[in-house]
């Protein structure tokens, strides 16, 4: 994951369920790059040709309520967006995204589509390039960022298993 990371905005309002993020009908495939392809597909068309390795979600309150399915936050990673920001998330979501290694920021921050951010979860701060406008959000942990930037709960507790064997 870069650090920190930087990408221009995608905004959606409040209470953007997990349907809307990636239709019922395609969670037939767990692979993220054909999720990637559907995301958003009914809730904004095209969102999917758009959008670009990089790029960040940011939303208003409740992100990703609905049903508690993994394919949601796995369709934002294939594809490539680096971050979601919420006023709030729905808690199942926010667990998932952590557990398959996408960092989620909550913060209350007034950010338009197309405004370019450099979001730093290390110390906690969003800069807004375009307007050069900064907000504080509470900084990850040693362990959520290595979690992250080990890809997730699974690769991570794998690590750690192949490092304790070796000791």
């Amino acid at each position: 994951m870069q650090i920190p990371i930087k990408g221009k905005v995608w905004r959606f309002g409040d209470n953007v369920d997990t349907d809307q993020i990636i239709p019922a009908e395609y969670l037939v495939t767990p692979d993220p790059k054909e999720l990637a392809r559907h995301l958003f597909e009914k809730a904004r068309p095209g969102f999917a040709n758009e959008v670009v390795s990089g790029d960040i979600i940011v939303a208003d309150r409740n992100f990703g309520c609905g049903s508690s399915r993994e394919h949601a936050p796995r369709a934002i990673m294939g594809a490539g967006i680096s971050c979601v920001i919420a006023k709030s998330f729905a808690r199942i979501f926010f667990r998932n995204s952590i557990n398959i290694g996408l960092p989620l920021v909550e913060a209350d921050i007034e950010i338009a589509e197309g405004d370019e951010l450099i979001v730093n979860l290390e110390n906690g701060v969003i800069e807004n390039i375009k307007e050069g406008k900064r907000a504080t959000f509470i900084p990850y942990s040693d362990f959520l960022r290595e979690l992250i930037d080990r890809g997730g709960l699974i690769p991570y507790a794998r690590e750690r298993l192949a490092e304790e064997r070796k000791e």
